[in-house]
């Protein structure tokens, strides 16, 4: 069976970058050796890394769960809900004690500085849009493309995705500035936030001017670190908030039912 001219040269292209790897030493980027077995080595090391992500991904979450747990325990004891030990209907006793958390956390918020509004934004644009962009970098590297979502090429030329954070983080940031405006802040917090976690997902790129998105030092080192420092910072904060939140919401709820008509009175003393 013959070969056609195509298959000829795409046999002739695929072999290239073999014959360039094995003649010079220097592999071209992206470039993998077909047939190529993974050593022991690398691969423990692979394992070790992919440990390491687990569990610094669980203590993050872990944090997050914790925060929220910790703050629904306390909204439960000193809010209007009754305790479980106090009622039967346990369901609309837990829908209550979350609405009054919702409350609370509403209420910190406003109740904060524009300062702290806008690093509680900050914070929570960059974990979104961190973990945004890593679910949507993965489906694209499987299937090609998430939703609209896909790899952009102008020319010869992969545009990664920390171009449009740069871009956006500079943006929002030289805005803030220009404005001179802290009501301003907490707005421009969200784009700035968003555009500092697309440049830092792609860190280890920029650090090894080489495409290490997917390798050891992509994964683990540097991004990982900074999506557990976003949600540990988020954390501390979300504290403050929240305890502000609480003073607000349920002592009005106490104040108001001391004196409601219906709160029992002191029985004189004969």
């Amino acid at each position: 069976m013959g070969v056609s001219r195509a298959q000829a040269l795409g046999v002739v292209a695929g072999a290239a970058p073999v014959a360039i790897a094995a003649a010079t030493g220097v592999r071209p980027p992206g470039f993998r050796r077909p047939g190529a077995v993974e050593r022991p080595s690398a691969r423990r090391r692979r394992e070790r890394a992919e440990r390491r992500t687990r569990v610094l991904g669980l203590v993050a979450g872990g944090l997050t769960a914790a925060v929220a747990g910790g703050e629904l325990a306390r909204v439960w004891k000193r809010g209007s809900a009754p305790m479980p030990t106090e009622t039967t209907d346990l369901v609309g006793a837990a829908e209550e004690a979350v609405r009054e958390t919702v409350l609370v956390a509403a209420a910190g918020y406003r109740e904060a500085s524009a300062e702290e509004r806008a690093l509680v934004n900050v914070l929570l644009a960059f974990t979104a849009t961190f973990g945004a962009a890593r679910f949507t970098t993965h489906g694209i590297r499987r299937r090609g493309r998430v939703g609209p979502f896909r790899n952009l090429v102008v020319g010869d030329s992969h545009v990664h995705h920390f171009v449009p954070g740069i871009i956006l983080a500079f943006l929002a940031g030289g805005a803030s500035i220009l404005a001179r405006d802290e009501s301003l802040d907490p707005y421009l917090a969200i784009p700035f936030g968003a555009g500092a976690a697309l440049t830092f997902d792609e860190s280890a790129l920029l650090l090894k001017l080489d495409d290490v998105y997917w390798t050891e030092e992509g994964i683990v080192s540097v991004q990982i670190a900074f999506i557990t420092v976003a949600m540990m910072s988020a954390a501390a904060l979300a504290l403050r908030v929240l305890r502000r939140g609480e003073r607000q919401v349920l002592e009005v709820q106490s104040e108001g039912w001391r004196t409601s008509p219906h709160a029992p009175t002191a029985s004189p003393t004969p």
